[in-house]
């Protein structure tokens, strides 16, 4: 199984970034893990709806750049279907008795993912109604997905 992830923006954070990085750490004993970022753009508090969809097509165009074919495509989304670890795990596992082997996770920016993105997923995920930023977002979706493989190979962890 291999899983990239693509995401909308850098992350600034120290803290964050070595959360990732013990994560990317413990993962490699499962599987092959990549995070790709694209840039991020601009926009402003008070920007108008098509301003907001131009750059959410933007987004969307570096994005789409990066997925490969044939991968099975997992967009984050406040309005998604939610699991619970477990869930998550067998969600994963099913696909993968099912012939899926690359998995791709599609974190948006601050205005989230375009609508395109959002259609073409075969999976829209949502860990929680709430709002979480961007950058923070990145180490939960490798939490979840470490938690996901201990789980899935019945090895013990944390609850």
């Amino acid at each position: 199984m291999q899983v990239q992830i693509l995401a909308v923006g850098k992350i600034k954070e120290k803290y964050l970034e070595a959360g990732i990085k013990e994560y990317l750490k413990r993962l490699s004993a499962y599987t092959k893990m990549e995070i790709h970022e694209v840039k991020d753009e601009h926009s402003a508090e008070n920007a108008s709806p098509a301003e907001r969809q131009i750059v959410l097509a933007k987004e969307a165009d570096r994005l789409e750049a990066l997925i490969r074919p044939h991968t099975y495509l997992i967009a984050l989304d406040i309005k998604g279907q939610q699991f619970s670890s477990p869930g998550f795990a067998a969600h994963l596992a099913q696909q993968t008795l099912m012939g899926k082997s690359h998995f791709t996770f599609l974190i948006g920016g601050s205005l989230g993912l375009s609508a395109r993105l959002l259609e073409r997923a075969e999976l829209r995920l949502s860990f929680s109604p709430l709002t979480f930023p961007h950058q923070l977002f990145r180490l939960m979706l490798l939490e979840q997905l470490y938690r996901a493989f201990k789980i899935n190979r019945g090895e013990p962890y944390h609850k």
